[in-house]
């Protein structure tokens, strides 16, 4: 890379990803901080700490979200940074931190350059963007784009606090959702820095990457319902047993998404409970998730209808009832091509290769779609692991994404607003299908 990159201070990066791991450390590569813990307000305390140190004034709005706000030359439509800092249980250390530290120290470099922005900039830690807590994720994203559900406020954890018994305790405030949420126009770009998450740079030899778009997530929670039993006495015919029921649907799943070979159609059980989980009783009920994503909705629906179909069988083929819930829907979301066009710029002139790829997860980009056109930047995986302790980015990789970052930020920073703002044509058409 060109000299440029020299200002992208790697030992800082390193230095705040490795104290953000401390807050919930589990061992020395993992830690756990559910949204909107206490843990997660002392994640949240640090960070501010940093935005404070790059010149940022912070609040927290009624959502829970931490945002930085740094001051243009003229007031206007906001452009915006952002990730989050709340983790899955067990989790590596790079999920959304290093998306947070590095859009700080993207803003402390555009201080550090002595040419203000034209319109203000903010860097946004979004709150409870894992969705493991309160089974729904995207929260404080997909409130500041006012795109929250009717009861999202109601829902429990496992120790049965509601989402607003948490949320008031980590400051948001229910009664300011509407003055808090993004009116039309206010933000004009919107920008994040995160890992992969899986293999594909890697196996490119890239240190980072281009997104062009988020596949849509659907997720279900199924329940199928039989009866329960002594395990030592009802005959094999006779029984109606919930979890054989279960274990054939997701058999299946897994079946018919390999049987898509070649495309990005990925599915996943990823949570089951049984009831009522004992050894010598015949699983009266079980209750499970579905999680399906792709780029291609067509593809999607078509995998949704078979996949209700298989389920609707093996409830038969048991003797089961059953029913399901849609927690989520969403259509894939593109990548804004002239945002596009500003990194792929900023990446040749750091003499930075830049492949580009879809992306799996969903992320905090996805909710803030829908208000304002936005980018990705990815940043290599080792090994495609996520989600898991041995999760790992390295400094010069993390430092490479960062310093494209803010290069792509100094581009926009520089520049008028997009008129009304909004969303680009891939979207839009996106959200015919």
């Amino acid at each position: 890379m060109k000299e440029a990159g020299a200002a992208v201070s790697i030992e800082r990066l390193r230095s705040r990803i490795a104290s953000l791991g401390r807050i919930g450390a589990i061992g020395a590569t993992s830690a756990s901080r559910p949204a909107m813990s206490a843990l997660d307000a002392q994640a949240r305390e640090t960070v501010r700490s940093w935005m404070e140190e790059a010149g940022m004034k912070a609040r927290v709005d009624a959502f829970g979200n931490l945002i930085g706000r740094m001051e243009g030359m003229e007031d206007g439509p906001v452009l915006m940074l952002g990730s989050h800092i709340d983790t899955q249980p067990n989790a590596g250390l790079y999920d959304g931190v290093a998306g947070v530290v590095g859009a700080i120290e993207a803003v402390q470099l555009l201080r550090d350059s002595g040419e203000p922005p034209q319109g203000p900039v903010e860097v946004a830690v979004f709150s409870d963007e894992e969705g493991c807590r309160f089974d729904k994720g995207l929260f404080g994203s997909r409130g500041l784009a006012g795109r929250l559900e009717e009861g999202e406020l109601d829902r429990t954890d496992a120790q049965g606090v509601t989402r607003r018994e948490a949320l008031l305790t980590f400051g948001g405030d229910p009664g300011r959702f509407a003055e808090d949420a993004c009116s039309p126009g206010a933000v004009k770009a919107y920008l994040e820095l995160h890992i992969e998450q899986g293999p594909v740079l890697e196996s490119l030899n890239a240190s980072c990457g281009l997104v062009t778009g988020i596949s849509g997530p659907l997720w279900w929670t199924v329940e199928l319902r039989g009866f329960a039993g002594h395990a030592g006495s009802v005959p094999m015919a006779m029984r109606r047993d919930a979890l054989a029921g279960a274990a054939a649907v997701i058999a299946g799943l897994q079946e018919l998404l390999r049987g898509e070979e070649g495309s990005p159609a990925v599915g996943t059980v990823g949570s089951l409970h049984v009831y009522p989980n004992s050894r010598n009783v015949i699983p009266e009920r079980v209750r499970f998730t579905v999680d399906l994503r792709d780029m291609d909705m067509s593809r999607r629906g078509r995998l949704e209808r078979r996949l209700r179909l298989l389920i609707a069988d093996k409830a038969a083929d048991n003797g089961l009832e059953w029913d399901l819930v849609v927690d989520t829907d969403s259509e894939p979301r593109y990548c804004d091509p002239d945002l596009m066009a500003a990194v792929r710029e900023a990446a040749a002139e750091a003499g930075l290769p830049l492949p580009e790829l879809m992306s799996g997860p969903f992320h905090d980009a996805l909710a803030m779609s829908h208000v304002c056109p936005y980018a990705m930047i990815f940043i290599r995986s080792r090994d495609g692991i996520s989600h898991n302790p041995l999760e790992y980015s390295s400094p010069e990789d993390i430092a490479a994404g960062t310093e494209l970052l803010a290069r792509t930020l100094m581009r926009l920073a520089a520049r008028p607003p997009y008129g009304e703002g909004g969303r680009r044509d891939g979207n839009r058409q996106a959200e015919k299908l």
